[in-house]
């Protein structure tokens, strides 16, 4: 007599399906400036630009990569990368994400250009 393995076939396929899907998620090791070194990203949106942060530039951070992201443009940014507020400051390295400012509730950024810089500089003497 032989066996119907239809069933299991179906569920095994099912289950390659999302497992492929979970090894393809964009949010995985990916950061808008590449995968390798330091990077620091301003997310904001084109209706608060004149609360974006001005000091995210790779002239006045040093030793990172920087970048600006509008998630008002780039809808997919947010909810990759779980932007609640804007402006929000995350720095990769690797890809990975290992930093994070938000704005307060009046989305002014808090955070200061000196305390960016030290948490760079603190990953940079992790590396080593």
């Amino acid at each position: 007599m032989k066996k119907d393995y239809t069933t299991w076939k179906l569920m095994g396929g099912y289950l390659l399906i999302i497992f492929l899907m979970l090894l393809s998620s964009s949010a995985r090791g990916q950061s808008p400036c590449g995968n390798d070194g330091l990077c620091v990203v301003q997310f904001n949106a084109g209706w608060n630009a004149a609360k974006s942060v001005d000091w995210v530039t790779s002239e006045k951070l040093t030793d990172c990569k920087t970048t600006s992201v509008d998630i008002a443009v780039d809808t997919k940014a947010a909810g990759t990368y779980k932007i609640v507020v804007v402006p929000t400051i995350l720095i990769f390295n690797g890809g990975e994400e290992v930093g994070r400012f938000q704005a307060n509730i009046m989305m002014e950024m808090e955070a200061t250009n000196k305390e960016v810089q030290e948490k760079i500089d603190e990953i940079i003497m992790e590396d080593f």
